[in-house]
């Protein structure tokens, strides 16, 4: 059997982001989904992060929360799902993909809110 590929990860993705209760989803338009292979050198230094395994997704842009009406906006905010530690996940917990795929994507958008780490777990408990 063929892995799921970064189409198939991206379709699960696009099903995700439709289901999200329409409330949220008015906030997050324009916010873009991105499926790459792996996290890049660059991205794991900046974040601290030793291994590329060991992140599944990552909000690249400037939290709600931080924001002002008079922001000029440099680059559109985008959402990294990372396809190999997502399938390695998946693999590893049994967990349903599109379940985990959810997951990842509700995380990331919570941090697109500019939700701590802990409000986010608390808000992934509720999902279950």
């Amino acid at each position: 059997m063929k892995p799921p590929s970064a189409d198939d990860i991206a379709d699960l993705a696009e099903r995700a982001f439709a289901a999200i209760p329409k409330q949220l989803a008015e906030h997050v338009r324009g916010v873009g989904i991105s499926v790459a292979e792996m996290p890049d050198d660059e991205t794991l230094d900046d974040l601290g992060i030793e291994s590329g395994w060991d992140l599944t997704g990552l909000y690249r842009g400037t939290p709600l929360t931080e924001r002002s009406v008079s922001d000029v906006v440099h680059q559109p905010d985008l959402i990294f799902l990372y396809r190999q530690p997502i399938l390695l996940e998946w693999i590893e917990t049994g967990e349903d993909l599109f379940r985990l795929v959810r997951n990842v994507l509700v995380h990331e958008i919570a941090h697109h809110f500019g939700f701590s780490d802990a409000a986010i777990a608390a808000l992934e408990q509720e999902m279950e």
